[in-house]
């Protein structure tokens, strides 16, 4: 049987994105979701998951590219623009070359710690906003280490590459091989997918596309667990004032809940699961 974790990221953004990734989850086929810690809402919204959906796997979603980071900006000065702000994608990728990596795990340790004192537990996984830990070796690295301090598994590391997920890549690494890290850290991956889906987003972010993806998953003869990203959400002033990414996460909640994909699932013959019980089978095994 084919395996699915239903990815939604960005929990915590807004109250409204958390709001949709629950009901995603409670009404729909979301099994799992990554929180933005350095946003305001992110503590107390993910202080509520373990009480309002207990079987939801909540990870962490490593920020450098939006909000203001968790430690203080003074002490954090390469990844920050003067005002004190992360810079958005475009503005981070041009600061790649300046990075100092051991801010880099300062900050992403930071945003580890509040997640812990606010779900009172690890991370089940982690990931990254805008996929920017995948960008570069060192920036890998410092995701390795981190993952291998908690033991909790990771986001696959990109290795066939849609058009959505490509636009989120250095165009120096879109196409290149390893895609920034290198075949010795290939050798000390955390557990992961055997496949990772992007392609359910903006334009993808349709009922027809989503059971194409469902049926490409069920006659796919060479990987047996998979990851869907999603992004989720309750639109409203908030969230369309502050992400360039907004009403199409409206009607991925609409398709995510909707009772023809729930049927369409099943129909398949997919298993949805989270991180952690991905975890729990190969421990088992």
């Amino acid at each position: 049987m084919k395996r699915m974790i239903v990815n939604a990221d960005d929990y915590g953004h807004t109250p409204g994105v958390a709001q949709g990734i629950r009901r995603a989850h409670l009404q729909g086929i979301v099994t799992s979701t990554s929180a933005m810690m350095n946003r305001p809402a992110a503590f107390a919204e993910v202080a509520r998951t373990a009480e309002l959906c207990p079987r939801l796997g909540v990870g962490v979603h490593l920020v450098l590219t939006s909000g203001v980071p968790e430690l203080p900006p003074e002490q954090v000065p390469s990844l920050v623009l003067p005002d004190g702000h992360f810079p958005r994608l475009d503005g981070f990728i041009d600061r790649l070359p300046g990075l100092n990596l051991d801010e880099v795990s300062a900050e992403w340790h930071a945003q580890v710690e509040k997640f812990i004192q606010a779900r009172e537990a690890l991370p089940d996984h982690l990931d990254s906003h805008h996929h920017s830990s995948y960008f570069t070796a060192p920036l890998f690295e410092r995701m390795l280490r981190l993952a291998e301090e908690l033991g909790c598994p990771i986001r696959k590391p990109f290795a066939e590459m849609s058009a959505a997920g490509a636009e989120y890549l250095p165009a120096h690494l879109a196409g290149a091989p390893g895609y920034g890290y290198t075949p010795e850290q290939g050798q000390r991956l955390p557990l992961t997918t055997d496949k990772f889906i992007t392609a359910f987003c903006d334009q993808g972010a349709t009922l027809e596309n989503l059971l194409h993806i469902l049926r490409e998953i069920r006659d796919d003869h060479h990987h047996e667990t998979f990851e869907l990203m999603c992004h989720p959400a309750v639109v409203n002033e908030e969230l369309m004032a502050i992400s360039d990414y907004n009403e199409p996460r409206g009607r991925e909640l609409e398709i995510l809940t909707s009772a023809e994909m729930k049927a369409a699932v099943k129909a398949a013959g997919i298993e949805l699961i989270s991180f952690g019980q991905l975890l729990k089978t190969w421990q088992a095994d």
